[in-house]
């Protein structure tokens, strides 16, 4: 990976895996309410989305965003549904999805993945950055291997862990009744996503990953990403296409014997530059895509980043 590359990841990694930022102004963040289906919300601020299940039973949530916005995550949530909150579901360790874990703790178990549970509570490292351990109160509680069902305001909600994607942790969400599936950070709508090849993360593995939630999304199911507006399979479409078709071109590169500075340079074609616009830019994700590759060579039967 080359020197910018990695020098792009490290300005970046504030927003998405390190749960402390004090360097970061969260005051003007203002915490907007998504109506997605029936009784079920998608809450936007910063960093990763939350879901909300908001009924009779009162107030389960998937991921609770960064530390400094408990406190508007709590308000938003009064305003859709008085009711206490009950549940808290990680999709994955990253700060920006869990960082409100030590203030939600204490008043509702937390449930993961165990993977998540272990890299919360040992601390890890993401590209030479070192992600804090998670305090006692913020760490899940409840964990499972394959997956849980919570029953909860009339429907069941299934988390199922799909292993080596953009973590070794990731939880994928399905409201059954409401049709409703909350990718975490499997999915970022119109743009490359962060792959964390440190923290078991594949990108082999999350486009499989995706693949099969794909074949199981019910019709006019709503789809609440990690990054981006509610979405539909269309889109999800989309982008499993990306990932396959940016895969595929950096594979043929490489088998023609092309380094990473040769692909960067040539870059990808125009139906993927606008995908750059993100977090990850095209110079680094075609870096990733290489580094997987070379993982998966390495070592064919699973990811090598353990």
């Amino acid at each position: 990976m080359t020197k910018a590359t990695c020098i792009q990841l490290a300005a970046g990694l504030a927003l998405m895996a390190v749960p402390a930022l004090a360097q970061q102004d969260f005051s003007k963040v203002e915490m907007k309410v998504v109506p997605v289906s029936g009784n079920i919300y998608m809450l936007e601020g910063a960093g990763g989305n939350i879901g909300v299940s908001a009924g009779p039973d009162g107030i389960l949530i998937v991921d609770d965003q960064y530390a400094p916005l408990a406190e508007k995550i709590k308000t938003a949530l009064k305003g859709i549904n008085p009711g206490q909150l009950k549940f808290v579901l990680n999709t994955h360790y990253h700060g920006d999805h869990t960082g409100g874990n030590p203030t939600f703790g204490p008043e509702a178990p937390i449930i993961a993945q165990e993977n998540v549970r272990k890299r919360l509570e040992s601390g890890t490292m993401v590209r030479g950055e070192k992600v804090e351990a998670m305090t006692a109160a913020g760490l899940p509680v409840i964990t499972f291997e394959e997956a849980v069902s919570v029953h909860f305001n009339g429907e069941e909600i299934k988390a199922i862990h799909y292993p080596h994607g953009h973590t070794d942790g990731d939880s994928i969400i399905f409201f059954t009744k409401s049709n409703v599936i909350h990718m975490g950070d499997d999915f970022f709508v119109g743009r490359f996503p962060f792959v964390d090849l440190d923290n078991g993360g594949s990108v082999q593995g999350l486009t499989d990953n995706v693949a099969k939630v794909i074949a199981k999304v019910p019709a006019g199911a709503k789809i609440i990403p990690g990054h981006g507006k509610v979405s539909t399979l269309d889109d999800l479409k989309k982008y499993h296409s990306m990932l396959v078709e940016t895969t595929g071109i950096v594979q043929k590169q490489m088998d023609a014997g092309k380094t990473l500075e040769q692909i960067q340079a040539q870059g990808l074609p125009e139906a993927w530059k606008e995908w750059g616009g993100g977090f990850i830019k095209t110079d680094f994700w075609l870096a990733t895509l290489h580094e997987s590759l070379q993982a998966g060579k390495k070592n064919p039967a699973g990811s090598t980043h353990h």
